[in-house]
């Protein structure tokens, strides 16, 4: 059984669909099982049933408006670079308005329904294929993985929104009696799942550099800080997922073949620049076919 599996990574998704785009069209690989974490869950719907065309649509045109119904990020260019600061009024609104959260990401959960219909639910749900979402359950302080296969067209639009939500940044969601928040917190790779669920071939896309080379700029205000020491946890559980993927296949016959970024796209992935994203797809597909190459020369020679 071959399986795909993407991991988180906010707007890098872009450069995995770039990757996956090359895997399935031009390598023709494919999958029987599809499992993804945050970004890689918005991704793996349309990748199952070869709509790769609409999805590189959509993530080469989103911006923030796309994603937060309450963006509490604004965003400025100076010096030819662009700069993250709090919107202060944002998040003074949704503090008085209650809200557990500073942002909100209703838009996204919207454009998950528009992009996906409940006929292409149906289609997909036939196909035979399993797609997995990856969820963090705050309440019961586990990791949760819902397969298509036992989903309603409404609870799986749900759990992909869900996988994304980069708490406390974007929405904290109550369903079943229990918060959930982004997959990515428990499970950022979640390559041990697809192994055990039956997987014995795995191309999994890390949207991470395979050695680490950033350098983080000191922290200017509270937010900064918190988003610094949110990437540090969750590159932890992305470098442990990964080292118990490979103890885990080969401990069962599994092959393992990852994609990195090569470089470090961006260093805050709550970012959503279509201009970015659309460069980040062709770098990811251009990326994946000069890798295929080089295997094919290393097996020559």
């Amino acid at each position: 059984m071959k399986a795909l599996v993407i991991s988180g990574g906010g707007s890098k998704g872009a450069f995995a669909g770039g990757v996956a785009q090359y895997l399935i069209e031009d390598k023709k690989h494919r999958y029987d099982m599809y499992v993804g974490t945050s970004t890689g869950s918005l991704l793996v719907s349309h990748l199952a049933m070869s709509k790769i065309e609409e999805i590189k649509s959509i993530y080469t045109s989103v911006n923030q408006k796309s994603i937060f119904s309450s963006c509490p990020f604004v965003t400025r260019h100076k010096h030819g670079t662009i700069t993250v600061g709090i919107n202060h009024f944002n998040v003074l609104l949704n503090i008085l308005k209650g809200s557990k959260t500073f942002g909100e990401s209703y838009n996204l959960r919207a454009l998950i329904k528009d992009s996906l219909s409940e006929s292409c639910f149906e289609d997909l749900k036939n196909s035979g294929k399993d797609v997995v979402i990856t969820v963090s359950n705050l309440s019961l302080n586990q990791v949760e993985y819902k397969s298509l296969k036992d989903c309603t067209y409404e609870d799986y639009c749900d759990w992909i929104w869900i996988s994304c939500n980069y708490t406390p940044f974007m929405s904290l969601v109550k369903k079943g009696g229990c918060e959930y928040a982004d997959g990515g917190m428990g499970s950022m790779v979640p390559i041990e799942e697809a192994i055990k669920r039956g997987a014995t071939e795995v191309d999994a896309i890390i949207l991470q550099t395979e050695v680490t080379y950033i350098n983080r700029m000191p922290s200017i205000n509270a937010f900064s800080l918190m988003t610094n020491m949110f990437a540090f946890m969750l590159d932890r559980i992305e470098h442990q997922n990964i080292r118990i993927g490979k103890f885990v296949a080969s401990h069962n016959n599994a092959i393992i073949n990852f994609y990195y970024t090569p470089t470090v796209l961006t260093t805050n992935s709550l970012i959503f620049n279509k201009d970015s994203m659309t460069t980040w797809w062709q770098q990811g597909y251009h990326y994946a076919r000069t890798k295929d190459q080089q295997t094919q020369k290393s097996d020559l020679e």
